[in-house]
Parts: structure tokens; C-alpha cells; sequence
């Protein structure tokens, strides 16, 4: 006989259930619901335990996270049994727990994700899946690309209308809509396929326990962003104080970013290194520092249009306010240069391993770029771009302004401040 795990005695196991409540349990599940002395769910969730589970019945309160620790603390020593949507481990209470509690048991049940790929026929490692649950509707805007698969876990009834309007308003209007409810249980259903312009008209708020598939399909005139940095300077709304594409595609290659790292962009501007910072991974995150109250509102907005709502904007004047902020894995400074002490501040605030890169089109700033090479070493270089453009019935070349990009990793030796 297979030894049990050690997590088999953990205090509290996690439940996984689905639509079809009590019924669709395997006999491990329904055993550790019956031994449970606390049952912790969402009233929905336990109305459907038969009076056979007999333990005493708690009800998450809201919010749910933060109740977490207390509710673990509250019932220390006794057999809990929390009862998760699916599979707990899968954009469940499941992680929640596992950084409060530790060790746990968990039993998952099939996810609504895998009942969908299953409904739909479509292959699960070619679909991306784009949570709403406690999330704002823009974040799929970074998922949007012809042709692709998504499965949205929606929040309620209204998120399927919230999808076909937030995919017609990014030029996503034909694409492929349908809602799959309830499933797993006696109440599934599909709806018919619409496209998002006909949405409205067609498809009225249905059942809360939703995932909505969508086939994505790009209107012609709409503008076309692609997965790397360097979309269309058109993607931005701005007043020309924006890294323009060749420059912006560059400067994001030598930051470098990886999953789960964190970025300061420095004289946010609009808000483009940010954006396409965050946009390369779900998990990549970014604070833009702008000190003029309209350009950091206009931030909000392309991060907002543009899949990325979570991009945290402060609005004030640095290096005043970097002392409020996180430790950076990566620091870009494209404003606000010749400020007292910013460079220095950047620098000190980089862990051992960070980047920093700093790009200026003006002399002043050159020579302090000039100077912080010749202190820290890294790499300085010249960036020029040249558009062609007509010259009476010929064609030219117009020059950009060059920019002067200044790139280092700060190596672990010097984590302390010192110069290398």
C-alpha cells in the first residue's frame, strides 16, 4: 500500500466542489467533509453538504481574504474542512491558505477552465485563461490578440456583457462569444454564439457561475498590438512626452524584464516603459512616478486601454518619493534627470542582480549619464532613428533626435552602494 502523504494529516483540508455539489464527490472528499469539526465555505457552497456532514458551519465573511488568518486562528486545534470552487488551487482559496496555514490536504475537484476546454473541444495548454473575479474588466485587453482562445472566469451575470463591451471597444467587435453556466451540474448550459457587436441585442445577463469563451477576431481598421515591446506610438494617448517606439523596443530589451519582477519608471510621462513592462507577463509588475497631476491621470488611462490596470501610478516629484516605495528589480529613468540626487537614489535603491537604465536627449543629462558610467561601469550608448519622409518628388531621410541611453546591472559586490 502507497504510504499517505504527509499533507493527508494537515488540520485543514481544502475541498474542491463543483456545481454538482455532494453528488460529484469521490469518496475522499465526502469522508474528510464528514470528519470535519468546521465547515468553511460560501453559504452556496454549504447548502450543498447533506446533514450528514455534521460539523459546525461558518460562512466566509467579505472581504474574504483578509479574514483568513483570523478564521484559521479562531478554530486552531480542531479538524477544518474549506470548501473551494473546483479546483482550489486554480485562481482558488487555496493559495490564500497555503500562506496562512501552511501544510494542507487538499482534494481539488475539476476546474470550470477544464470543463469548458472539455464542452468546447478546445486543446487546454492553447487557451489562455483571463480571471475577473475581483478584478477590473481591462486586464483582458492584454490577452487580445487574432486568433487567440480565452476562457474569462467571470465575476457574476454581468461580466459576459462587460467582455463584449470592452472587446468592441478595442476593435475586437467580431469576435466569437459564448457562455458556458452551472458546469458540471444539472442546470449547465451554452449559450448560442454571438459575436461581441451583436452582444447586447442578443445575449441578456444569465446565470452568476459563468466562464465566457471567446475566439478573438480583429476588425480590420482596428489597430494592430503585438506581443513585444514597441506597439505603435497610436496606442498611446499623449501631449509628445512619450518614448517613441524604436527607442521604447530598446530600452525594454535591456531592462529585461522576467516574471514577477518589479519596475520603477521614473518621469512616467505617458506611461509607455510601464506599460509594455507589464504587458510582456501576467505577473510583471511596475510604479510610475509622474509629478504632473494630468500626465499621471492620462497613465491611468493607456494602462487602462491597454490590458495593465494594475500599473500602480504615484503622482509626485522624485527622488522625494522613492523612499515609499517597494524595492525595484529594475529602475528606468526617462524624465526628471537633472533633479538633485535621483540618479544616486536609483542606484542605492537597486538590490544586488538590478538594472538601471536612464535615457536622455539633452547635454546637461548627458554628462551626468557620462559621469555615472565612468562610477559604476555599465555600458553607454547612442541611439539614433531616421524616418523617410518626401523631399518634393524624392524621398528622405528625417533624423530623429538621438538619445543617450546609459544601461547597468548593479552586481551583488556592490549591493551596499559602493562603486565597483
Amino acid at each position: 500500500m502507497t504510504p499517505e502523504p504527509p499533507e493527508a494529516t494537515a488540520a485543514v483540508t481544502v475541498v474542491g466542489l463543483g456545481a454538482d455539489g455532494w453528488a460529484g464527490l469521490p469518496d475522499a472528499s465526502r469522508a474528510a467533509l464528514r470528519a470535519a469539526d468546521i465547515l468553511i465555505g460560501g453559504p452556496r457552497q454549504l447548502d450543498l453538504l447533506p446533514p450528514e456532514c455534521a460539523g459546525q458551519r461558518v460562512a466566509w465573511p467579505s472581504p474574504l481574504r483578509p479574514a483568513v488568518p483570523g478564521l484559521l486562528a479562531a478554530h486552531a486545534g480542531r479538524r477544518i474542512a474549506v470548501l473551494a470552487s473546483g479546483d482550489p488551487m486554480f485562481y482558488g482559496i487555496g493559495r490564500a491558505l497555503a500562506e496562512e496555514a501552511g501544510a494542507l490536504r487538499v482534494l481539488p475537484h475539476p476546474s470550470s477552465v477544464s470543463y469548458a476546454a472539455a464542452r468546447l473541444g478546445w486543446p487546454l495548454e492553447d487557451v489562455e485563461v483571463v480571471t475577473l473575479v475581483g478584478r477590473p474588466a481591462a486586464r483582458l485587453a492584454a490577452a487580445l490578440h487574432d486568433g487567440r482562445r480565452l476562457l474569462v472566469l467571470s465575476a457574476d451575470a454581468t461580466t459576459p456583457g462587460e467582455v463584449a463591451a470592452l472587446l468592441r471597444d478595442r476593435g475586437f467587435g467580431p469576435s466569437r462569444m459564448r457562455v458556458l453556466e452551472q458546469l458540471g451540474g444539472d442546470r449547465e448550459r451554452t449559450t448560442a454564439e454571438s459575436t461581441a457587436d451583436d452582444w447586447p441585442a442578443r445575449q441578456p445577463p444569465g446565470d452568476p457561475l459563468n466562464i465566457v469563451a471567446v475566439e478573438c477576431r480583429r476588425a480590420p481598421d482596428a489597430l494592430r498590438l503585438g506581443a513585444v515591446p514597441g506597439l505603435p506610438d497610436e496606442a498611446y494617448e499623449h501631449d509628445g512626452q512619450l518614448t517613441k517606439r524604436h527607442i521604447r523596443a530598446a530600452t525594454l530589451g535591456v531592462l529585461a524584464p522576467a516574471p514577477g519582477e518589479l519596475l520603477w519608471d521614473i518621469g512616467g510621462g505617458s506611461g509607455s516603459i510601464a506599460v509594455e513592462w507589464m504587458r510582456t507577463h501576467p505577473s510583471c509588475r511596475a510604479v510610475t512616478v509622474e509629478r504632473d497631476p494630468a500626465r499621471a491621470e492620462r497613465i491611468r488611462r493607456n494602462a487602462d486601454r491597454l490590458g495593465v490596470p494594475a500599473l500602480r501610478v504615484v503622482t509626485g516629484a522624485a527622488p522625494a518619493v522613492l523612499a515609499e516605495l517597494p524595492p525595484p528589480d529594475a529602475v528606468f529613468v526617462g524624465g526628471g534627470l537633472t533633479a538633485p540626487g535621483l540618479l544616486d537614489a536609483c542606484w542605492e535603491a537597486l538590490p544586488g542582480g538590478g538594472r538601471l537604465v536612464a535615457n536622455t536627449v539633452t547635454l546637461e543629462s548627458e554628462a551626468l549619464l557620462a559621469d555615472a558610467h565612468r562610477r559604476h561601469g555599465g555600458e553607454l550608448v547612442r541611439l539614433a532613428v531616421a524616418h523617410a519622409v518626401p523631399v518634393g518628388g524624392f524621398t528622405g531621410w528625417r533624423q530623429a533626435m538621438p538619445v543617450t541611453q546609459w544601461a547597468v546591472r548593479k552586481t551583488p559586490d556592490t549591493s551596499s552602494g559602493a562603486d565597483r
